[in-house]
Parts: C-alpha cells; sequence; structure tokens
C-alpha cells in the first residue's frame, strides 16, 4: 500500500466525529441531486470563503481530481456512425504511415513524424466529422491550428477526400519538383490548403490567441461577422514548455476569448522522453490554464473507466490515479494489460478485487480519453457551447498508437519513420485493414470505392459542415482603392525654412492621412506596444480609440487633454502593451486577414526597432510563410539614434535579419518623401496587387530638414538607390557618397567637407535599400550564370554607377554586412568602402556615438580620401593631415571589441 493512501485511511480513521462528517457529505449529495453541481458548487465556495474570514488556513488550489471534467452521466454522445469512422480513422493511420515509411525508403533522410498523428487521429476526426465548418455565406468559417507534426494524418484525409493525389503522397517531403508535400503546414509552400504554420512549435498557440481576439475586433468593428467562428488550436503537452505556447493565455482569459478552443495533446512524451516522468502534465497545466481564467475540461479517462469509477465509493482509485506519475502511465501503455494489473491496480487490494474478473486483456483495453470518440465529442461539444471563456481541453492520449512493439508509448515513438515487415504486418492486422499479405511489401496506400458507405459518410458530413478543411483563400474578393501619391503631398514637399521634422512624425502624418481615406481607412489597423506617446502617434487615441470589448469603465486620468487615453469597443487601436510578440501576432492576424476573413486589412506594427526582428525573428519568418501583408515599423532606430538608452535599445542589425526573409522588403529612407513613396508602393503592392509580401520601414526621431521628392525619384527610391545630388565642381578627383537613414545626413555633410577642405568633388546618392540591390543584383547575377550566351543583365547598382568617377564610400547605421550585400554588383575596378556600426550599442550623445563608431562626416572623409590614396589618385600624407584637421585618435580601439 502506498504511502498516500496509507495517510489517507489514517486520517479517515482519526476522524474526531465521523458521524458529523457523513451528514455533511450526506447533505451535499442531496443538494447535487436536488438541485445540480452548480448550486452545490455555490454553497461550498460561500463556506470556504467563510471560514478563511474567520481565521482558518484553507489552501487554495486550482486543480480537480486526476478524472475526467464531464461526468459519465452528462457527456454527450457522439451523434455519428462510429462503426464507419473508426474504418475511417483507420485508412488514415494506414495511409499515414505509408506515405512516411515509403518516402524513407526511397530517402532514409527525409524524415517525418508518425507518433503525433497515432495520438491525435480520434481528436481530429470528431472536429472533422462533427464540428469544424468551411467557410460558406453564412459562416465564416472556423480556423484551425494543426499541431506540426500531424501533418500525415491531415494528407491522408485529403487523400481520402479526392484533393490530394496518390503521387503527392508519394512525394510527401519532396516539394523541389513542385507536386510534393511539406513536411509541415505551410502555406507558402501549399497556399490554397494550410491555413497556418504551427513549427516552430509554440507559434501556434501563441498565433492563435491573437487571432481569436482579432475576430472579436473585427466584429465590434462591424467589418466581418464572425460570431459562428471558432478558433482550435492543437499542440503536444511537450509543446506548451515553450514560453509562446503559455505566454499568451492570460490575454486570452482577461479577453474572455469564448471564440478559442486550445486541445492540448496530452501523450505525456517529447521528442526525448517523458514531459513530466516525475509529474503530472495534465494537472500542471490545469492549474495554469484555470488561474489565467480559461475553462479547463480534462479528457483522461476513456468510457471503460466509468464502471471502475463509480464502484470506487471509497475514492481509492482516484487516489491511486493522482499519485501515479506520468512516467509511470507511460510505461504502462508500453507493456501489457498483466503489467497494468500488477503495477497500477496491484497499488491497493481493494483495487486489485475491483478488476478480479476483468481479463488481461480486458484491462489493456482501458483505454485513455483522448481515443474515446464519446469522451471527445462531449468535451468539443462543451467548448462550442462554453460563453465568456476561453476553453482548453486536456485529452489524454498514447504517443504512436497503433505502432505496437515498434513506438507505442516508448522514448522513440517521436521519432519513428520507418517500420520493418513484421510491423506493418501487425499494423494492418490492428485496424483490421484490407490489404492482403502479398500487397504488404510494397505498403500499398488504400482508398475505399466512392460509393461505399465509407466514402459517402466522409462526404457527406463535410458537406454538412461546408465543405472541406483544411482550406486557404489565396486572394480576398474585394478590391479596395489605393489613394493618389498626392494623397501624402505635405510629405513630397520640402521642409519649410528653419523647420525640421523627423521620419516617425512623416509616417504619423500619412497614417493620419490613410485614416481619413474613404476607402481604406477603416481597414488601417494601427498596433502598438506601449509606445505611442514615444513615437508621436497618442494623438490617435482620442481620434480613433482603443480597442476594448468592455469599453471605457474608468474615467482617463488625462480626460481634460486634448490627446487622452480612450478606450472603445469599436476601437481602432490594438494596444498589446509591453508585448512585441502579441504585437507581432496580432500584426499576423490583421496582415492575413484577406485569406483568413476575405477582408483586406492593412496592418502598421509600431515597435523599437531593437526589440521587433531580434526579438520576434521566429514569428516574422512565421509571417513569411503565411504570406503576411503589412507594415512593420522599426522605430528609432539604428544604432546611433537613440542616443540615451544604451547596449540593449540600440538596433544596428535589423535590416541583417530582415534580408533573411524573401518575401520582406526593407526599407531605410532618410527623408519624408522617400517615406511616402515607399509606403504608397506597398499599398500598391499589397492592396491593389494583393501581392505576398511585407514590409519592413525603419524610422528615426531625429529632427531635420527634408528636400522634398524631385520628379523622376520615385523609381529609384523604389529600387533601392537614386541619385541625391550630384556635385556641380569641376575638380581633378571625385568620389562616390552613399548612405541610408540619418546617417546619409552624414555622407552629405562629408560630400561638403571634400568639396571645401580637400578640393574633391562628391556626389551623393540615397539607398533607401541596400537589401533589395543585393536581391536585384543576385538575381541578375544567377541569370547571367544560367544563360551563358545570352546577353548578361546589368545589376541596378552597376546601371546607375556605371557612368560615375571614383571610389564609392557607403556609411550607414548599421553593421558593415548590411551595404556590404552589393559589394559583388558594383562596377568592376571600382573601388567600395563600408562604413557601419559594428559592435555593442552605448549610451551618449549622437555625435560622441557617430564618433565612437566611425560613421560621423569626419571618417566619410578619411575614408574617400585614404581610398584615393591606394588608387594612387592621392599622397598617403594627405590623409594623415586630415586625421590630424578632425582630430581623431587613429589608436583607439576597434568599436566591435570595446
Amino acid at each position: 500500500m502506498s504511502p498516500q493512501i496509507d495517510q489517507v485511511l489514517a486520517q479517515a480513521v482519526n476522524d474526531p466525529d465521523v458521524v458529523e462528517t457523513n451528514e455533511w457529505l450526506d447533505a451535499l449529495e442531496s443538494v447535487i441531486e436536488a438541485e445540480g453541481p452548480e448550486r452545490a458548487h455555490y454553497l461550498m465556495e460561500r463556506m470556504v470563503d467563510l471560514a478563511r474570514r474567520r481565521g482558518a488556513h484553507i489552501p487554495f488550489s486550482s486543480n480537480t481530481a486526476y478524472v475526467n471534467t464531464i461526468p459519465a452521466d452528462q457527456g454527450e454522445h457522439c451523434p455519428g456512425n462510429l462503426e464507419i469512422e473508426e474504418r475511417l480513422r483507420s485508412y488514415m493511420r494506414w495511409n499515414a504511415m505509408a506515405m512516411v515509411v515509403k518516402a524513407n525508403r526511397v530517402d532514409g533522410d527525409l524524415g517525418g513524424h508518425l507518433s503525433s498523428f497515432a495520438s491525435l487521429a480520434n481528436m481530429l476526426g470528431i472536429g472533422f466529422n462533427h464540428f469544424w465548418h468551411a467557410p460558406t455565406e453564412d459562416h465564416g468559417g472556423d480556423l484551425l491550428y494543426i499541431q506540426g507534426h500531424s501533418s500525415p494524418g491531415i494528407y491522408a484525409r485529403a487523400f481520402l477526400e479526392g484533393r490530394l493525389t496518390e503521387d503527392q503522397l508519394l512525394h510527401f517531403r519532396r516539394e523541389v519538383d513542385g507536386k510534393g508535400l511539406s513536411s509541415y503546414p505551410h502555406p507558402k509552400l501549399m497556399p490554397d490548403f494550410w491555413q497556418f504554420p504551427t513549427v516552430s512549435m509554440g507559434l501556434g498557440p501563441l498565433m492563435a490567441i491573437y487571432q481569436a481576439r482579432f475576430l472579436k475586433y473585427l466584429h465590434a468593428r462591424g467589418i466581418a461577422d464572425t460570431a459562428k467562428r471558432k478558433v482550435w488550436a492543437f499542440c503536444g503537452d511537450g509543446e506548451m514548455d515553450e514560453p509562446e505556447s503559455m505566454g499568451a493565455i492570460g490575454m486570452a482569459g482577461r479577453e474572455q476569448l469564448d471564440n478559442l478552443v486550445m486541445v492540448v495533446n496530452c501523450n505525456l512524451q517529447r521528442l526525448d522522453g517523458p514531459v513530466r516522468g516525475n509529474g503530472k502534465i495534465i494537472q500542471e497545466l490545469e492549474s495554469d490554464f484555470r488561474g489565467a481564467g480559461w475553462n479547463v475540461v480534462k479528457v483522461i479517462w476513456g468510457s471503460g473507466w466509468d464502471e471502475l469509477l463509480a464502484k470506487d465509493k471509497d475514492g481509492i482509485l482516484q487516489k491511486v490515479m493522482m499519485e501515479t506519475v506520468d512516467g509511470e502511465y507511460q510505461n504502462y501503455k508500453a507493456k501489457d494489460g498483466a503489467y497494468v494489473r500488477a503495477n497500477f491496480f496491484g497499488k491497493h487490494p481493494k483495487l486489485l478485487e475491483m478488476v478480479s474478473k476483468m481479463s488481461d486483456d480486458d484491462i489493456w483495453r482501458l483505454t485513455r480519453g483522448g481515443h474515446d470518440p464519446h469522451k471527445i465529442y462531449a468535451a468539443f461539444k462543451v467548448a462550442q457551447e462554453n460563453k465568456g471563456q476561453p476553453t482548453v481541453i486536456l485529452a489524454k492520449s498514447i504517443k504512436g498508437f497503433g505502432f505496437g512493439k515498434s513506438g507505442e508509448a516508448r522514448n522513440t515513438a517521436h521519432n519513428t519513420k520507418k517500420l520493418d515487415d513484421e510491423a506493418i504486418k501487425a499494423m494492418r492486422d490492428r485496424f483490421q485493414l484490407p490489404i492482403a499479405d502479398s500487397e504488404l511489401p510494397a505498403i500499398p496506400f488504400f482508398k475505399p470505392a466512392d460509393d461505399t458507405p465509407e466514402m459517402q459518410y466522409l462526404h457527406a458530413r463535410r458537406k454538412e459542415l461546408g465543405g472541406y478543411l483544411p482550406q486557404r483563400r489565396q486572394k480576398a474578393d474585394e478590391a479596395l482603392v489605393v489613394p493618389e501619391l498626392t494623397a501624402f503631398q505635405a510629405m513630397l514637399e520640402p521642409t519649410a525654412e528653419g523647420r525640421e521634422i523627423s521620419t516617425t512624425a512623416a509616417y504619423v502624418r500619412i497614417l493620419t492621412a490613410l485614416l481619413r481615406d474613404a476607402s481604406l481607412g477603416q481597414r488601417v489597423v494601427p498596433i502598438m506596444v506601449d509606445e505611442s506617446r514615444t513615437f508621436g502617434m497618442e494623438g490617435l487615441f482620442r481620434q480613433i480609440g482603443i480597442f476594448s470589448q468592455v469599453g471605457q469603465l474608468y474615467e482617463p486620468v488625462d480626460k481634460d487633454q486634448v490627446m487622452y487615453y480612450r478606450e472603445d469597443k469599436a476601437g481602432q487601436i490594438l494596444q498589446e502593451g509591453i508585448n512585441e510578440a502579441g504585437g507581432m501576432s496580432s500584426w499576423i492576424a490583421a496582415a492575413t486577414s484577406y485569406s483568413t476573413n476575405n477582408r483586406v486589412m492593412i496592418p502598421f506594427y509600431t515597435y523599437y526597432s531593437m526589440f521587433g526582428l531580434q526579438r520576434i525573428g521566429d514569428l516574422a519568418w512565421a509571417a513569411g510563410d503565411m504570406r503576411a501583408r503589412g507594415f512593420l515599423l522599426g522605430g528609432t532606430a539604428g544604432r546611433t539614434t537613440l542616443n540615451g538608452e544604451g547596449l540593449q535599445h540600440e538596433d544596428g542589425h535589423s535590416h541583417v535579419l530582415a534580408s533573411t526573409i524573401p518575401n520582406c522588403i526593407p526599407y531605410d529612407p532618410t527623408f519624408a518623401h522617400e517615406v511616402a513613396v515607399i509606403m504608397h508602393d506597398g499599398l500598391r503592392r499589397m492592396v491593389t496587387d494583393q501581392e505576398d509580401v511585407f514590409y519592413y520601414i525603419t524610422l528615426m526621431n531625429e529632427n531635420y530638414s527634408h528636400p522634398g521628392l524631385k520628379a523622376g525619384q520615385e523609381e529609384g527610391i523604389i529600387k533601392g538607390l537614386y541619385l541625391l545630388q550630384k556635385s556641380e565642381q569641376t575638380t581633378k578627383h571625385r568620389v562616390q557618397l552613399m548612405g541610408s537613414g540619418t546617417i546619409l545626413r552624414e555622407v552629405i555633410a562629408g560630400a561638403e567637407l571634400l568639396q571645401n577642405d580637400w578640393g574633391i568633388a562628391a556626389d551623393v546618392w540615397s539607398a533607401p535599400s541596400f537589401t533589395l540591390l543585393a536581391r536585384d543584383g543576385q538575381d541578375a547575377e544567377r541569370w547571367n550564370m544560367l544563360h551563358p550566351t545570352a546577353e548578361p543583365r546589368v545589376p541596378y547598382i552597376a546601371q546607375c554607377l556605371k557612368d560615375t568617377a571614383g571610389p564609392i564610400v557607403v556609411a550607414t547605421d548599421y553593421m558593415r554586412t548590411f551595404a556590404e550585400q552589393v559589394r559583388a554588383f558594383i562596377p568592376k575596378n571600382r573601388s567600395y568602402k563600408v562604413l557601419g556600426t559594428d559592435g555593442f550599442g552605448r549610451s551618449d550623445s549622437r555625435a560622441k556615438l557617430r564618433e565612437f563608431f566611425e560613421v560621423n562626416r569626419y571618417f566619410v572623409v578619411i575614408a574617400a580620401l585614404k581610398t584615393l590614396a591606394d588608387e594612387g589618385a592621392l599622397s598617403a600624407s594627405v590623409v594623415a593631415q586630415a586625421i590630424a584637421k578632425y582630430g581623431i585618435n587613429a589608436d583607439k580601439p576597434n568599436p566591435v571589441t570595446v
């Protein structure tokens, strides 16, 4: 007998008044029978509250017993034909296995996962057959975040539905030739199939939460009717260790997202071993979610356990269930019925007596709740009908269910992808598949004839629910009108004499103009992470309001001010607090609304550039996978622009990170007219053309005057380079100076010094996007390599520079790598010198920081003179003179190393 049970029995024996205890328990039973469990719960809560107020120490616990949340007599039974549904699941299990095993017999390095779907098949089957709606005229459709490693099972279902061919299944994880299936859910690679990417793990739960909130946002603002829609997110119990998985559950509870259902597949295992071998992951998650305000539904035991639990009058079975740790539960399902009898029921004589008339096979057939269609259906039904809270279903299952000795409930289950002939035969027999022994070596796919009851049932269920899932819309049906560039005319004009503004201020004025636009205004989604005042955007609070499902239940402290903090049920701003991951997830929901909601939305997520792509890089990559469309605005950008904040705030590498995402279009503009042209081009591409790209634009909070747009500069701005000012001096030597962001102004000042102090003409180029220049050059280089006999293509940057003279010197507020991207495409025999802000940031004035990182006007001059000297055009002594003239310490440490 275990120590825990000994203690429980001892407490019962030592009860000072057993009669009184039984009277209280009988009274509670009477309340439950007469008035229901809700009344009993209310009375118990009142008694606990009274006891605490009278000084009793009653520890709080958000856990319930280790049994199903829905009592056996209260859960709705699945109304479907369970015999047919089980046969269909068996076909899907087989085809998923065949797809992965076949792929790895052709190429053993392709990989693939079988065990996650094996544990999840019943849950997915119940959802697809009875709950999940496809988009129709009266239902916008449910949104599914499918557990990434279960993708083979989703393909297997789509194959039976006729949406995927056998040839596609044969090319699982072989996509290069254009007919294969992606390893995991990837909308980029299967744009009409997968709705959302859910790998890397943790991103699915996080994005699902903000997707559900965005549906509420659309409904509240009258843009789309989302009242009937649900977001379903499937994830593994091991996945819940990812901070992203749990990081936003408090927001979901606080916002009462009753359109959200998260299903945690608790098969107790991750790749290396048990999730909580020494504990109980279901109890841990129950406590976390319940404490965050969620409706928690535990689906632990299958129907076979109901009779045993009903006999458990002393609560011994429940105590054993509670005290048994997950490592033991895993072991039970890796063994057999005799082992379970001896090691689980054998923990107490009364339990052995309870199962004495059951055979070992009977005990082995006591399944877990995640494999019981009735228990799953009941839980899904509760989740679908629950109001006022998000719901999490904690469903206990068996990893590798159906694989037997080849991997069922074993630590190796996650990596199971190759089965031998004996294991394949065992699986055929277990699931009673009509496949002859002679066919087994070929591992054939199985698909019944279209007129069979199974296939007719499969299609009928999906027809009743509106069509097939998952499915993805590639283009929105609506067409919005983008205003002409002249709508931003104020930003295209030169600033008035003596007036200075920042590019951040220019962006805010452009955003304000868009909000007033008749066509686009209501579709603009400003997203902030507690930095509105930093970027001068607090004026939008009163103008368009901050979205809140309850409105504003208080009088704001600054109500007497023009720009007071205003929350509103139909507010347009999404204010995420200090939460970059949440801000990005909201942005993704809005940026993919054209697909998920058939509504084009235009999100503008504005944040400290240092806390953007660096912090949420995985989400930014997922946005590329999801074909997101929208604007990311990295404010206070550059290593030296945010002068007072220091190392953790100063960004010198976000453009390097942005360059790694192929469909991210990054710009580092200097002037207001560049911002306007770039944003207008983005609207054209993303809204008018519905092109699957998104824009990353860095903004600075440094005020200065702006020259305004000159005719013909638009194309160069968009392509990434244009001649800003040409020197009219006729001198012996000439250089080409290039820059972006605020450091372009140092380049302009450097050009003046070269001309005034050294008699050297300097042309100045603005390079809003070195990344786009590099991509263009790489594209031309590739085309030339593959078309050796054709006329070579010339990269755009080479076209711009071909008729210029002198070395090329570049300075930016980013790492040298940023501008080094284009070195290969500079015209031959031309020197190319790059200055950048490599190293950690630090606090100081802008002038001192630019001196420290060696990107100020004086270093631009030194770089130009040294390059001319290296070419033999000047004496090296001239460079030395310049170093002395500008007071540069030639022996100061390299900023990278200090």
